[in-house]
Protein backbone atom coordinates (compact mmCIF):
# COMPACT_ATOMS: atom_id res chain seq x y z
CA UNK A 1 0.00 0.00 0.00
CA UNK A 2 1.45 3.62 -1.14
CA UNK A 3 1.48 6.28 1.13
CA UNK A 4 3.60 9.55 1.14
CA UNK A 5 6.91 8.11 2.34
CA UNK A 6 6.18 4.08 1.33
CA UNK A 7 5.89 2.28 -1.92
CA UNK A 8 4.77 -0.92 -2.35
CA UNK A 9 8.47 -2.91 -1.08
CA UNK A 10 10.24 0.03 0.37
CA UNK A 11 9.87 3.06 2.69
CA UNK A 12 11.59 6.10 3.41
CA UNK A 13 12.49 6.56 7.67
CA UNK A 14 15.06 8.08 9.77
CA UNK A 15 18.34 6.86 10.34
CA UNK A 16 18.84 4.13 13.66
CA UNK A 17 22.06 3.76 15.40
CA UNK A 18 22.36 0.67 14.00
CA UNK A 19 22.56 1.94 10.52
CA UNK A 20 25.69 3.11 11.18
CA UNK A 21 27.95 -0.10 10.21
CA UNK A 22 25.93 -0.59 7.11
CA UNK A 23 26.42 2.91 5.55
CA UNK A 24 30.10 2.72 6.75
CA UNK A 25 30.41 -0.10 4.75
CA UNK A 26 28.47 1.55 1.16
CA UNK A 27 31.20 4.24 2.08
CA UNK A 28 34.11 1.66 1.91
CA UNK A 29 32.53 0.38 -1.73
CA UNK A 30 34.62 2.29 -4.67
CA UNK A 31 32.47 1.59 -7.68
CA UNK A 32 29.35 2.97 -5.13
CA UNK A 33 30.84 6.34 -4.22
CA UNK A 34 32.47 6.93 -7.85
CA UNK A 35 28.99 6.92 -9.08
CA UNK A 36 28.06 9.48 -5.81
CA UNK A 37 30.65 12.21 -5.75
CA UNK A 38 33.02 14.32 -7.91
CA UNK A 39 35.48 13.88 -4.99
CA UNK A 40 38.42 11.31 -4.88
CA UNK A 41 37.45 8.26 -3.09
CA UNK A 42 37.89 7.81 0.20
CA UNK A 43 36.17 5.66 2.60
CA UNK A 44 35.28 7.49 5.36
CA UNK A 45 35.72 6.56 9.18
CA UNK A 46 32.75 5.70 11.82
CA UNK A 47 33.11 9.33 13.10
CA UNK A 48 32.61 10.66 9.81
CA UNK A 49 29.38 8.31 9.14
CA UNK A 50 27.81 9.05 12.37
CA UNK A 51 28.12 12.99 11.75
CA UNK A 52 26.41 11.94 8.12
CA UNK A 53 23.91 10.27 9.85
CA UNK A 54 23.27 12.76 12.80
CA UNK A 55 23.53 16.23 10.65
CA UNK A 56 20.40 18.28 10.67
CA UNK A 57 20.18 21.43 8.58
CA UNK A 58 17.09 23.87 7.54
CA UNK A 59 18.20 23.42 3.97
CA UNK A 60 17.98 19.47 3.36
CA UNK A 61 16.06 16.30 4.29
CA UNK A 62 17.83 13.03 4.66
CA UNK A 63 15.94 9.66 4.87
CA UNK A 64 16.96 6.00 5.07
CA UNK A 65 15.00 3.81 2.43
CA UNK A 66 13.84 0.38 4.16
CA UNK A 67 12.50 -2.86 2.71
CA UNK A 68 8.73 -3.19 3.75
CA UNK A 69 9.28 -6.99 4.27
CA UNK A 70 12.12 -6.72 6.88
CA UNK A 71 12.86 -3.45 7.88
CA UNK A 72 16.25 -3.84 6.24
CA UNK A 73 18.09 -0.59 5.55
CA UNK A 74 19.28 -0.90 1.99
CA UNK A 75 19.98 3.05 0.67
CA UNK A 76 19.30 6.77 1.31
CA UNK A 77 17.20 9.19 -0.41
CA UNK A 78 17.60 12.82 0.17
CA UNK A 79 17.15 16.27 -1.38
CA UNK A 80 19.52 19.00 -0.68
CA UNK A 81 20.42 22.17 -1.02
CA UNK A 82 16.90 23.44 -0.76
CA UNK A 83 16.26 27.16 -1.88
CA UNK A 84 13.15 27.64 -0.36
CA UNK A 85 12.08 31.58 -1.60
CA UNK A 86 12.87 29.89 -5.14
CA UNK A 87 11.24 26.34 -4.05
CA UNK A 88 14.40 24.18 -6.02
CA UNK A 89 16.16 21.38 -4.40
CA UNK A 90 18.56 18.46 -5.44
CA UNK A 91 17.93 14.91 -5.46
CA UNK A 92 20.45 12.34 -4.24
CA UNK A 93 19.26 8.71 -4.19
CA UNK A 94 22.07 5.27 -3.58
CA UNK A 95 21.03 1.82 -3.24
CA UNK A 96 24.22 0.74 -1.32
CA UNK A 97 24.02 -3.16 -1.63
CA UNK A 98 24.82 -4.10 -5.79
CA UNK A 99 22.25 -7.18 -5.46
CA UNK A 100 19.31 -4.53 -5.63
CA UNK A 101 20.54 -2.87 -7.87
CA UNK A 102 18.63 -3.61 -11.13
CA UNK A 103 15.44 -4.44 -9.52
CA UNK A 104 12.86 -1.44 -10.00
CA UNK A 105 14.20 -0.19 -5.93
CA UNK A 106 15.39 2.83 -7.14
CA UNK A 107 11.96 3.60 -9.58
CA UNK A 108 10.31 3.15 -6.32
CA UNK A 109 12.79 5.24 -3.92
CA UNK A 110 12.29 8.40 -6.41
CA UNK A 111 8.84 8.34 -7.03
CA UNK A 112 8.46 9.00 -3.05
CA UNK A 113 11.59 11.35 -3.14
CA UNK A 114 9.78 12.73 -6.16
CA UNK A 115 6.28 12.60 -4.08
CA UNK A 116 7.19 14.21 -0.86
CA UNK A 117 9.51 17.56 -2.71
CA UNK A 118 6.63 18.31 -4.82
CA UNK A 119 3.48 17.58 -2.43
CA UNK A 120 4.96 17.84 1.18
CA UNK A 121 7.73 20.40 0.71
CA UNK A 122 5.53 22.36 -1.99
CA UNK A 123 9.24 22.82 -4.10
CA UNK A 124 8.35 23.73 -7.98
CA UNK A 125 12.02 21.92 -8.90
CA UNK A 126 13.91 19.25 -8.11
CA UNK A 127 17.34 18.87 -10.00
CA UNK A 128 20.26 16.57 -9.73
CA UNK A 129 23.84 15.82 -11.14
CA UNK A 130 24.58 12.35 -13.09
CA UNK A 131 28.24 11.67 -14.43
CA UNK A 132 27.41 10.01 -18.16
CA UNK A 133 28.63 6.98 -17.63
CA UNK A 134 25.89 6.16 -14.54
CA UNK A 135 23.49 5.01 -17.72
CA UNK A 136 21.46 3.27 -15.74
CA UNK A 137 20.83 6.17 -13.00
CA UNK A 138 20.32 8.43 -16.45
CA UNK A 139 17.53 5.88 -17.72
CA UNK A 140 15.90 5.63 -14.61
CA UNK A 141 15.82 9.33 -14.25
CA UNK A 142 14.29 10.31 -17.83
CA UNK A 143 11.69 7.45 -17.35
CA UNK A 144 10.79 9.76 -14.78
CA UNK A 145 10.36 12.74 -16.44
CA UNK A 146 13.73 14.49 -15.79
CA UNK A 147 14.89 16.50 -18.55
CA UNK A 148 18.45 16.72 -19.18
CA UNK A 149 19.22 20.37 -19.15
CA UNK A 150 22.66 20.67 -19.54
CA UNK A 151 26.28 19.41 -19.65
CA UNK A 152 29.24 20.26 -17.66
CA UNK A 153 31.77 19.17 -20.66
CA UNK A 154 35.01 16.97 -19.53
CA UNK A 155 34.05 17.86 -15.93
CA UNK A 156 35.64 14.63 -14.17
CA UNK A 157 38.57 12.25 -14.97
CA UNK A 158 38.62 9.05 -13.90
CA UNK A 159 41.16 6.23 -14.48
CA UNK A 160 42.34 8.69 -17.45
CA UNK A 161 39.43 9.26 -18.94
CA UNK A 162 37.22 12.69 -19.26
CA UNK A 163 33.89 12.56 -18.42
CA UNK A 164 30.79 14.70 -18.50
CA UNK A 165 28.56 15.29 -15.74
CA UNK A 166 25.20 15.87 -16.84
CA UNK A 167 22.32 18.34 -15.26
CA UNK A 168 18.54 16.98 -14.93
CA UNK A 169 15.28 18.91 -13.95
CA UNK A 170 12.24 18.08 -13.71
CA UNK A 171 9.24 20.97 -12.66
CA UNK A 172 6.08 20.51 -11.10
CA UNK A 173 4.23 20.57 -13.80
CA UNK A 174 6.31 18.25 -15.74
CA UNK A 175 5.75 15.64 -13.12
CA UNK A 176 3.80 12.41 -13.41
CA UNK A 177 2.34 11.32 -10.23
Amino acid sequence: MKSLLSGERIYLSSFHEKDTAKIKDWNDQEELQRLLDALPYKPKTDEEVKKWINDSGSNFIRFAVRLRENDEIIGYAEIEGILWSHRVGWVTIAIGDKSYWGNGYGKEILQRLLAYGFNELNLHRLQLTVFDYNKRAINLYESLGFKQEGTFREFLRRDGKRHNMLLYGLLHSEWKN
